[in-house]
């Protein structure tokens, strides 16, 4: 009986191509073929460092499709790679059913760590590190995002955040109503490329930097927001984000008491916040 091949999950660069490992380079050349999300731009990295493995797209439109091909593949003996656009596969990109399919396949699937962004901005930022909290892309719809930035108010740990130059402003904004304006926060943008920069600050200060400088509003980020004390502060969050559910249907005196009840926060601190 023929061995499995193995499934690598392989990190790319984020930017700087100088970070794809010595380990990576050569594993990309070994394997039989390549799954990636954009076979463009994973074309242009490969071509880069001169490998010439055949790439096969793997998106999420096409994901749970082929992924038993793939699968097939490996148990025949093939050993493939997985990359993303840029970063660590899986982490806010196609993979999960790929690697969740080998796994129950019996293929091995190992992982070679490089970059990525979250952790990336993380090492940089100055906010706690020790425990965080990593919640991807926000909802594109403002009233979804609202709701998810609610739930998320008394969270202590350090909140982790991707965004898109389309959206930064109004996510900013968003977070700017929900967590108040003096959240210590950090917004990292265009990590290891030529423009990256690493603003800090409160919400409000980084809210009116972007507003205020065009430039600040291209490219790709990771936007942290420092989590709710722990204690006073978090009962307060919590207390406006059950006021704000309550009031639209209940009279607002009603809906900040109970809010307060529930909470634990005061109540003169909750009637009439918006």
């Amino acid at each position: 009986m023929q061995d499995s091949g193995t499934l690598f999950i392989v990190a790319t660069p984020i930017g700087n191509l100088g970070d794809l490992s010595p380990r990576a380079q050569q594993t990309l050349r070994e394997v039989v073929a390549i799954c990636a999300e954009d076979t463009r731009r994973s074309g242009q990295l490969l071509a880069h460092f001169g490998i010439a493995t055949p790439l096969l797209a793997l998106h999420e439109h096409n994901e749970e499709a082929i992924a038993q091909k793939i699968v097939a593949r490996l148990q025949a003996g093939e050993s493939l790679a997985l990359v993303s656009d840029a970063g660590t596969p899986l982490v806010s990109d196609p993979g999960f059913r790929l690697v969740r399919a080998a796994r129950a396949a019996g293929v091995k699937v190992s992982p070679l760590p490089g970059p990525s962004a979250l952790v990336a901005a993380l090492s940089v930022a100055g906010l706690p590190s020790d425990r965080f909290a990593f919640e991807g892309f926000l909802p594109a719809k403002p009233s979804a995002r609202r709701e998810r930035l609610q739930a998320l108010a008394a969270e202590p740990r350090t909140l982790i955040f991707y965004e898109s130059s389309h959206r930064i402003a109004e996510a900013l904004a968003d977070m700017v109503q929900t967590f108040g304006d003096d959240r210590p926060a950090v917004l990292a943008r265009e990590l290891t490329k030529l423009f990256e920069t690493v603003l800090d600050g409160n919400l409000a200060q980084l809210q009116a930097r972007v507003e205020a400088d065009g430039d600040q509003r291209k490219g790709e980020f990771v936007v942290l927001v420092q989590g709710a004390g722990e204690d006073a502060d978090a009962k307060v969050i919590e207390g406006r984000r059950l006021y704000a559910k309550l009031k639209d249907h209940l009279p607002p005196s009603t809906a900040a008491k109970l809010a307060a009840d529930l909470s634990g926060a005061p109540r003169k601190a909750l009637y009439g916040a918006d």
